[in-house]
Parts: structure tokens; sequence; C-alpha cells
């Protein structure tokens, strides 16, 4: 696969004023793709205008959807907001800013913190890890460490390494009900108490108003309390006070960081498809899947920097796009699967198989033009050898016949991330307007966490069961005694004997309490209490 030095100077976008650019010469598109799509660009058009300007498009979870709303609070809509304490969308936009800036302010000048732990999972941190990494310096106002699994070995990891009488912890959970970031934030209380800090002193919570978050956060007299809202989803939410406060406490430029969202939404508005980024993107994943996700998508960041990307990117995009059925209720199993590393270590990783092996993807580099300069005279400095390394694995794949595509920023600093996480924000909703499918819910989110809570369920009946019996029992003659397990909505889950059994075998490798007697097969294995 090549491009001529015409396709390259045709098929190359230019946002003069951001310094991003866009070269998707290499994506192999035929010359009169765009105009196929003109019809069907059109209604992604119509349909994200009507988005923006406040159309319910999340019907299943009855939500607006309103994350570009967070980037010019003055241009928000101004209609009353059910979330926001009966007050308006714009106020909230503004007066949350107001806030946020003020309390940042107020917690470096009063020089008690100089560490933030951040407690949260999914978008309540992928964001703002994404971000702290991406900008972050050793002249950061305060030093930034996260919590964001339910690992017991990672919290005592991250708390043993932080001065917790000079730290802040933020905790960061719409609902407040999410059981990871519940258990993060009760590893970080007990840590407080065992060093003789009092947690509520050094607590923040972020979380939807009257939420149990929020009730606790009140009851117990937290420092301070910032509202989240419905219309915003968690993996579009780091240009909201999820990932605003965090930023802002580090030190970094916020406003600087949503000019660049912004001035991005600004350019990938337009409806004039060759100069639209963001639409151009949505249409050569079309074009390299063939609108059904068939090739994964690789991520290639050529910047330290920038190695979170990747991750940040599967949420954003596996979550938003990965649907089993249509906006019509037709199974269709959409998604696009998304990887990447780093260049030019993936040069020594994977590229190998993305030259010479199964043609399964298409790559997306990510350029950084203006290098960090070390002061070195040598004609070919470490920035000349990463610009190197990139052009010619791009080349190497094209000669293959592996589809890529370039962006290029002029140098990582808070406008330019802005912009670029704004460009796959939405270029992820007109992919999903392009293909028919609700980018804002997470159905599969949502199963997994109910058949999680009936597994814990089955586990604290089956410890029950051992401790009535007082003898060694299988996990099928622990079953019959397990019953199922009732969701909120009355739909039982039934154990099986697999469920019984993980659960016996885990409670026996975590409770003193419960010996594992292994037999020939699982089968055969028995679990007794006090042994």
């Amino acid at each position: 696969m090549t491009s001529t030095w015409q396709q390259f100077d045709r098929q190359l976008v230019r946002y003069t004023d951001l310094g991003i650019h866009l070269d998707y010469s290499l994506m192999g598109s035929p010359d009169d793709f765009l105009e196929r799509f003109e019809e069907r660009c059109a209604e992604a058009y119509r349909e994200m205008a009507a988005l923006e300007a406040g159309e319910e498009k999340n019907p299943e979870e009855g939500r607006r959807v309103g994350h570009y709303w967070l980037r010019a609070g003055e241009e928000a809509p101004d209609f009353k907001d059910q979330e926001a304490d009966e007050g308006t969308i714009r106020q909230y936009v503004t007066e949350t800013c107001a806030r946020i800036r003020q309390f940042a302010s107020e917690i470096h000048a009063s020089g008690a913190y100089t560490h933030l732990l951040v407690v949260g999972i999914g978008g309540s941190a992928l964001g703002p890890q994404l971000v702290a990494d991406a900008l972050g310096s050793s002249e950061d106002k305060l030093a930034v460490a996260f919590l964001d699994n339910t690992d017991p070995d990672g919290f005592a990891r991250v708390l043993g390494g932080l001065p917790l009488g000079k730290t802040l912890t933020l905790v960061i959970s719409k609902s407040g009900g999410t059981k990871e970031t519940a258990n993060g934030m009760h590893a970080a209380a007990e840590a407080y108490q065992e060093a003789g800090v009092a947690f509520a002193e050094h607590a923040v919570a972020v979380t939807g108003v009257g939420s149990l978050l929020d009730k606790k956060a009140e009851g117990e007299g937290w420092k301070a309390r910032f509202p989240m809202t419905d219309w915003v989803g968690g993996r579009t939410s780091v240009t909201s006070v999820v990932g605003l406060l965090p930023m802002a406490l580090q030190g970094l430029d916020i406003d600087a960081f949503l000019e660049g969202a912004r001035l991005m939404d600004l350019h990938t508005r337009s409806t004039f498809t060759p100069n639209n980024a963001a639409m151009l993107m949505a249409l050569m994943w079309h074009h390299a899947g063939e609108g059904k996700g068939s090739k994964d998508m690789v991520i290639l960041p050529y910047k330290d920097r920038l190695a979170l990307m990747a991750k940040y990117l599967q949420q954003l995009i596996m979550e938003s796009l990965g649907k089993e059925h249509d906006l019509e209720g037709n199974v269709v199993e959409q998604g696009i699967a998304v990887y990447g590393n780093k260049g030019s270590t993936d040069q020594h990783a994977y590229v190998q198989q993305l030259r010479d092996g199964v043609n399964n993807f298409f790559a997306t580099f990510i350029e950084v033009r203006r290098q960090f300069t070390d002061g070195s005279q040598h004609q070919d400095t470490a920035g000349d050898y990463l610009q190197g390394f990139l052009r010619g694995t791009r080349k190497a794949l094209a000669e293959k016949g592996r589809p890529s595509m370039t962006i290029s920023l002029p140098q990582i600093d808070a406008t330019s991330l802005g912009a670029l996480i704004a460009l796959y924000e939405r270029a992820v909703g007109y992919y999903a307007f392009l293909i028919g499918i609700n980018a804002y819910h997470q159905p599969g989110v949502e199963a997994g966490k109910k058949a999680a809570e009936a597994f814990l369920d089955f586990m604290n009946q089956a410890r029950e069961q051992l401790r009535e019996s007082g003898r060694a029992l299988t996990a099928a003659e622990v079953l019959p005694h397990v019953k199922s397990h009732e969701t909120p909505k009355g739909e039982p889950q039934a154990p099986t004997v697999e469920d019984v059994y993980h659960a016996l075998n885990h409670i026996a490798h975590n409770d003193g309490n419960v010996t594992l007697i292994l037999g020939d097969s699982p089968d055969k294995d028995t679990f007794q209490f006090g042994g």
C-alpha cells in the first residue's frame, strides 16, 4: 500500500490554530469513498447536532449526552437540569469550574498537602491517569497516586508510599455504590486511621448529588464535595470535574485543556467532511473494518508521555462501540478492539507481527513534532531517532499493505492533549451514528456488575453452610444450600456447582478458618470450616 505525493497533499487535514494534523493517505480508501458516504455523513451530522442541542440520545437510561457542553460554560444550554440542584446546565458548568479553581488555589496556598490520592475506577481513573502522566513533572503542586482497582495488594503498595498526613484524597463515584471505589475508599480510610490522621479532614467526594457517597461525605464532614451529573458518562468525563479537579490540584492548566477541547469541537462540528478530522477518522475506521469492526485498532504513540493513550482509548472506544444490538434492536455485535504500546518500544515488541503476520488491524501513529532537547550536539539526536523509527515503521507497514493513519501534534501540553481527547470523543460519536448503535450506554458492564454481586452472595451463603455443617463438604454437597441471588429488578440468578466451587476455593485461600482438602479432581475436593 503506497500513497502518491498528490494523495498525501489531498488527504492531510491541518488545524493551524491547534497545530494538529491528520494524515489518512495510507488507509487505502477508494477515491470516491467520501462521496459514497455523503448521505450517511449528513445524517450523522444532524444526529450530532441534535445531541449537542440536548436531545435525549441515551433512551435506555433516559439521559442526555452532554460532555461537549463542558468545554465552554458560557455556550452550554441554559435549560434546567435536575442533576444540578435545579439550576441550569450553563450555571452548573461555569460554577463548578470556578469552584475547582478556587478550591485548588486554597489547597496550594495552605501548604498542608504535598500528595494527592485519587480513588476511582474506569473513567473516574483512566482520564485523570492519562492527564497526570502526560502533563505531570517534578514541578507539580501535588504528586498524584491512584487506587483504581479492588486489589488489596495494590492498595497496600500505594498507601504504604504516601505521607498520609500531607495527602489529600479524592473519592470519585457517580452513584457512590461502585464496589471497587468503595473498597479503595475503605482501605484509604483505614490507612489514615492507623496513621493517626483524620480521614474526613483530608477527603473530598466527587459524586452525584444525594448519592450514597454524597450523604456519607456530608454526614462525616469531609473537606469538600463536588457534584457530578448523569449527562456525563465516565468514559467522556475527563473534561468534567472528574478530570479537572485532580488536574487543578496537580497544578496543571485546566483552562488550556478545556480550550484545546473547545477548539477541536469547533473544527469537528464542520459538515464539510474533507476538513472534519473526526468524521474522516470515523470513515476510515468504517472502511478498514467494513463497518463491522473486522480489524483491530492499534494505537502507536511515539512519546513516553502518551504511554497510557491506548489504555484510555480502549475504554472510550470499546465501551462505546462494543454493542450487541443496534438502535432498532437487531443483533449486530459491533465493536472495534483496541490495543497498543508506544514507539519505539513496539518496534521490539509486536511490530514483527504487524508487518509480517495476520493482517487483521489498522494502525494509528501519534506523532509529537517538537521533541525535548537534551542539549546534545550529535548529528542524530534521540528525538531524530524517534522520528526515524516512526516514519520507518509506517513505511514498512505500508509496503506490506497494512493500513495506517497518523495524527500529528505540535507538542505535549494541556491544549494539545485536550484537543486530542476531544478528537477521539467525536470520532467515536460519528462512527456510532454511521453504524446505527448507541455509543453512550454500557449494558455489558452492568451485566458484569450484577454477576459479581451474585457471586459474592453465593460465597457468603457457602461460607455459612460450611460453618453450620461442621464437616468437610464438596462443592456439589454445598450447592443445594445456596439460594438464588435476587437482583433489584427481581431477576433471580441461580448458582451452579462451578460457582460454588470457585467461591469455596477463594474462601479457603483467604479465610484462615476454612481448609481445602485436595482430592483427585475438583469434584472430589472438600472444604471444611475450622479444619
